[in-house]
């Protein structure tokens, strides 16, 4: 039993990892597991509708249980929770859209999403998983790993979604290390070209770092040099009062 919750999950994470649908041979080679036992876990999964089969093509997708699912999560979460209002004010505060995201394994999943606030049509993120080493949130929270966690994920492969991801561990650890000293991270289209992100870290009454809250948005207005050092300001203030609601330390620099 075990044996086939792991695969399930297993199965479930690789239909997760940012390619919206798989075929069962697709799957198969991802999780490293026979076919005909793919197959027959996709068609338990799909009468639990944690899976949902396409009518053509006959691919696989995550299905309506797994939101469900991520709702009871977020419903749960205390950091999402306190952060609602602190990310609603931020992004009037910098007129961006902030994230509030967690760690989850090699990814920083978006667990609150404040729109900018403007007319123009934008896309709710929550839910959103990005490595972590591709993004602001993922280094601000990865920084304030210890040693053995934080080593585990440089092990781990490092996959480049822009020109500009940085994948090689030596550099990451440099960049961590400076994130830790000033409490904050910068990243500059390593996860999506066009886009930048700043973030600082949040910690709860233990002092461990719990997530991380970030601005995202065009390079050109979050790393221009008439705004970059208000932002990152409004970014740092923002997380040391989120984290002061949490309990958490408030001297990180």
């Amino acid at each position: 039993m075990t044996r086939s919750v792991d695969r399930a999950v297993r199965i479930l994470l690789a239909l997760a990892s940012g390619t919206p649908r798989l075929g069962v041979s697709e799957i198969a080679e991802l999780v490293d597991i026979p076919k005909p036992t793919v197959y027959t876990m996709l068609r338990t999964l799909e009468r639990h509708a944690l899976v949902a089969q396409e009518t053509e093509g006959g691919k696989y997708a995550l299905g309506p249980a797994v939101m469900q699912l991520g709702n009871a999560y977020l419903g749960g979460s205390e950091l999402r929770a306190r952060s609602t209002s602190w990310a609603e004010r931020l992004a009037r505060q910098a007129d961006e859209a902030v994230w509030v995201a967690v760690l989850s394994g090699a990814d920083v999943v978006v667990v609150h999403h404040a729109f900018r606030p403007d007319d123009l049509v934008q896309i709710l993120e929550v839910g959103a998983a990005i490595p972590w080493h591709a993004c602001a949130l993922g280094h601000a929270i990865v920084s304030w790993l210890d040693d053995h966690e934080r080593e585990a994920l440089l092990g781990k492969p490092l996959r480049r979604l822009t020109g500009r991801t940085v994948t090689d561990p030596d550099t990451l650890r440099e960049q961590l290390a400076a994130t830790r000293e000033r409490a904050y991270a910068v990243e500059d289209q390593e996860a999506t070209l066009g886009d930048a992100g700043i973030a600082a870290p949040v910690s709860d009454w233990s002092g461990r770092v719990v997530g991380a809250l970030g601005i995202v948005g065009p390079t050109e207005r979050l790393l221009a040099a008439d705004r970059r050092a208000s932002l990152t300001d409004a970014v740092r203030s923002t997380a040391r009062a989120l984290s002061r609601e949490l309990g958490g330390l408030t001297s990180r620099r």
